[in-house]
């Protein structure tokens, strides 16, 4: 029960922050990490940020949210990881994400799968520019990694 309840929950969210894009009130960002180019949207000062990038063939999009209060799993916003190839999302995939911190300091966290995504919980509300990486091995047993920044305001 409680993970339908969450499902729904997430579908809901995505749902909206769909729909909040579509109206045209966004800001565009475009981040770029040690392997070139992405594009994407932060918006609502930094409350809502999605970047998509390509990883060695992958679509891996990339999503931080603030949790909602009484809802933090592991910290004050959820990182959420979601990788397609050739149009379909893969989900046999074992993940492992890590962010470095404004202050230099870094914490690793593995990532529970939340339907077609991947989300691990961190605290990124102190401002400065995070570093969200990952590490991701494939059903052929091929390891996979990269990243993003994500400023906090």
């Amino acid at each position: 029960m409680k993970k339908s309840l969450m499902a729904i929950t997430l579908v809901g969210a995505f749902t909206l922050a769909g729909a909040a894009y579509a109206g045209g009130k966004h800001d565009h960002g475009h981040d770029q990490d040690d392997n070139g180019g992405s594009h994407g949207m932060e918006q609502g000062g930094g409350q809502m940020f999605l970047v998509k990038k390509e990883i060695d063939g992958h679509q891996v999009s990339f999503h931080v949210m603030k949790a909602k209060p009484g809802k933090q799993m592991g910290g004050s916003h959820d990182f959420m990881i979601k990788v397609e190839k050739d149009g379909e999302v893969l989900t046999d995939i074992v993940m492992n994400t890590k962010v470095v911190h404004p202050n230099d300091e870094s914490e690793t966290k593995p990532t529970m799968k939340m339907g077609d995504w991947f989300m691990a919980g961190y605290d990124l509300g102190h401002s400065g520019r995070h570093q969200l990486m990952i590490l991701f091995k494939t059903a052929d047993g091929k390891k996979h990694k990269g990243g993003v920044y994500y400023s906090a305001d």
